[in-house]
């Protein structure tokens, strides 16, 4: 019928979301940019309204559905890595890998909230 909207549903809202936090990993939008059009997402009822967080932005593929053929979510929550990503923000938080005896260092993912453990080369 025309004239209906479509109602914006928590899959289509998670992918906009990771095409959002794509983009601020690579540096097209500043922190405060990201937080503005993540704000319009989360607060749209609308697939039209949500959309609008991506205008002006070049276009990137949209993740499908975790599972999907063609893109695999290998990012956990919490994860050790060997190097920190563009984008993370070091926190003060240190503490020692018991399985390696390495002083590892927690940085976080602010476009998600996520938590990864980083070995410290500097724990002075």
């Amino acid at each position: 019928m025309p004239g209906e909207r479509s109602l914006l549903g928590e899959a289509d809202r998670d992918r906009l979301l990771a095409v959002l936090r794509e983009h601020y990993a690579a540096g097209r939008i500043e922190l405060a940019e990201f937080d503005r059009r993540a704000g319009i997402v989360l607060a749209a009822s609308y697939a039209d309204e949500a959309a609008t967080a991506l205008d002006g932005l070049p276009p990137m593929a949209v993740p499908g559905p975790a599972g999907a053929p063609g893109r695999s979510r290998s990012r956990k929550r919490h994860a050790q890595v060997s190097e920190p990503q563009p984008g993370w923000v070091p926190t003060a938080e240190r503490f020692r890998d018991p399985s390696s005896n390495t002083i590892m260092r927690v940085w976080t993912d602010p476009a998600d909230g996520s938590r990864h453990y980083v070995p410290d080369n500097n724990p002075a």
